[in-house]
């Protein structure tokens, strides 16, 4: 499917200009990155597009459609729902727009909070959701940059910066975040390797 027909089917499946406008922007920056280092930017274009199918759901709609799907809900999506839309993002992506791509796939599912495994159209498609250029906030184009050089780097970068606006405002981290910190070598705090 080409992108401006697919853009538009997306644009129908949302129904909120802002939203579309971000996955937009996410789609063109992640076939940017992934073309900066040899991926395939048709993918990542791709992935970018549809990471957010669910996003606009309410949390009852989260949790009810990954349930009715047989999908395991652990105690932080439990507590916090909203991340659930990435991973049943990815479900939609393969029932509504006929993706089958499993790599497309897992960076649809790992854009939101990360994971311990993360290939390169993961990683592509975490940084370009959080570096777009609709984001607002003191360092992203430098962390845009960065990622257009260095994927590693920059996911250091940002899951350092994700994890410490989050500790400063007292929200929990995803495990799957500090499994991903862990895994770039950020190294999580005593009481997050050892929860009370």
């Amino acid at each position: 499917m080409r992108f401006a027909r697919a853009a538009r089917h997306v644009r129908e499946a949302l129904g909120q200009r802002h939203r579309h406008a971000h996955v937009v922007r996410v789609a063109r920056m992640a076939a940017d990155v992934a073309r900066a280092h040899e991926l395939d930017p048709v993918r990542a274009r791709v992935a970018g597009l549809l990471h957010d199918l669910a996003r606009l759901h309410p949390a009852e709609r989260l949790l009810r459609e990954c349930a009715e799907r047989g999908m395991p809900i652990d105690d932080f999506e439990r507590a916090n729902p909203i991340v659930l839309h990435a991973r049943l993002s990815a479900e939609l992506a393969r029932e509504r727009f006929g993706v089958e791509d499993e790599g497309v796939l897992s960076a649809i599912r790992k854009h939101t909070v990360a994971d311990a495994v993360m290939g390169p159209l993961d990683a592509v498609v975490y940084l370009a959701d959080g570096l777009e250029p609709g984001r607002d906030f003191a360092d992203r184009a430098e962390l845009a940059a960065l990622a257009l050089r260095d994927l590693d780097a920059a996911m250091r970068a940002v899951l350092a910066s994700s994890i410490a606006y989050l500790r400063a405002r007292g929200l929990a981290v995803a495990p799957q975040t500090l499994a991903a910190a862990e895994h770039y070598g950020i190294a999580p705090t005593p009481k997050e390797l050892h929860p009370a």
